[in-house]
């Protein structure tokens, strides 16, 4: 099996404009916990905001400046200070037998999926696993 077999291809994404109100709010609105974020003139993934780091921005920013004004707050935080740019990504036609091998090792939660060309396709998560997993049981 390959990536392409079990990653999300419909996604919910932002592009570099944003602020970090932006991704709380889609990340609430949509219960996701990742979102890739993509160049607004070319369109090719540029960076992930993953949930840790999402709630770790608003926690902070809620102890400094109360609940009352963590709204406006994060709409003042770029969200590429928030994203995590240099991250690993996959391919559609790896072996998920490799990238659930990366899973592990790396504790990661979720890995952009991109074209040579840098082209995001989609994005795989732990919970695909999961989802594949239980999938494979009840064919038992």
């Amino acid at each position: 099996m390959q990536v392409k077999d079990i990653m999300t291809s419909n996604l919910h994404t932002l592009t570099q404009s944003a602020t970090l109100h932006d991704a709380h709010n889609m990340s609430r609105e949509y219960g996701i916990r990742h979102i890739p974020i993509v160049d607004m003139l070319t369109g090719k993934y540029m960076a992930i905001v993953t949930q840790k780091a999402l709630v770790a921005r608003v926690m902070k920013l809620a102890n400094l400046y109360g609940q009352d004004n963590l709204s406006e707050q994060e709409k003042l935080v770029p969200i590429m200070d928030v994203a995590i740019k240099d991250g690993d990504s996959a391919t559609a036609d790896q072996s998920l037998l490799e990238i659930a091998e990366y899973f592990v090792n790396y504790k990661h939660g979720c890995l952009p999926v991109v074209t040579a060309e840098g082209q995001l396709q989609g994005i795989l998560t732990s919970s695909d696993f999961v989802k594949l997993a239980i999938k494979l049981l009840k064919q038992q």
